[in-house]
């Protein structure tokens, strides 16, 4: 992936999101599903998420991370 430009470096690609506010503070956050698969690839995604403890869902091509480790309930 080393054509692609620095901003979009996988690992300067993860440290933006995971540092933003909204994840900083437990929030939510949300990226485009083919921004993932092309900056750093699902495996490592999936990786970082479970690493944190986080959750993560996936609907019409958007994925919702839930950054932080409470119980996720689905209302309805």
């Amino acid at each position: 992936m080393s054509h692609l430009p620095a901003h979009l470096q996988p690992d300067r690609w993860l440290i933006q999101l995971f540092s933003s506010k909204a994840a900083a503070t437990g929030g939510v956050v949300r990226r485009q599903f083919s921004d993932i698969e092309t900056v750093v690839g699902w495996d490592r995604f999936e990786h970082e998420i479970r690493r944190r403890g986080y959750h993560c869902f996936a609907n019409a091509g958007q994925v919702i991370v839930i950054c932080n480790q409470d119980p996720v309930h689905v209302v309805c």
